[in-house]
């Protein structure tokens, strides 16, 4: 199993065997917290038959991976995943899993919003989506000034 920090995949990841990596051999693991997100069927009102990520590769991890460090530094953690899928989905795939462990639960819950957060806010994906109006390609990222004003973040997306 691949142990990376960040992985940038096609193909879809197995959230049992992830969690169980990120906590192998390490006794003082106490909690792990971890987010799963899906590709839903809906998106701004609209009917969405697929969606299509795009992503800068050796950009977009190296972002995540400061965004890893800065959870880090910020709260009482032990180790980090992020597995972020691209290319073609479908309604009800996995896209998106953070995964966060330390020695007590608050910490995991909060490194684990921190970072999905950020990867909601701030990481550079871009996606098409196939809607009853035809294709069309959107940021990613989402604008949600009170969740990056709730860590002391800068709203880069202007």
């Amino acid at each position: 199993m691949n142990t990376a920090r960040v992985r940038i995949q096609t193909e879809d990841f197995d959230l049992g065997a992830e969690v169980a990596a990120l906590r192998a051999a390490d006794a003082r693991v106490g909690a792990v917290c971890a987010f799963v997100g899906t590709v839903r069927d809906r998106n701004d009102g609209l009917s969405v038959s697929t969606m299509e990520l795009e992503h800068y590769p050796g950009m977009t991890e190296k972002a995540i991976e400061a965004m890893i460090d800065e959870a880090h530094r910020r709260f009482d953690i032990f180790g980090a995943r992020v597995i972020h899928r691209v290319g073609l989905l479908q309604p009800m795939d996995q896209i998106v899993l953070v995964a966060v462990t330390s020695a007590h639960r608050g910490e995991s819950f909060q490194a684990c919003e921190f970072l999905m957060d950020y990867l909601k806010t701030q990481a550079p994906f871009w996606k098409k989506e196939q809607t009853p109006d035809g294709a069309r390609w959107v940021d990613a990222r989402v604008s949600d000034d009170a969740a990056l004003a709730r860590w002391g973040i800068e709203s880069h997306n202007g």
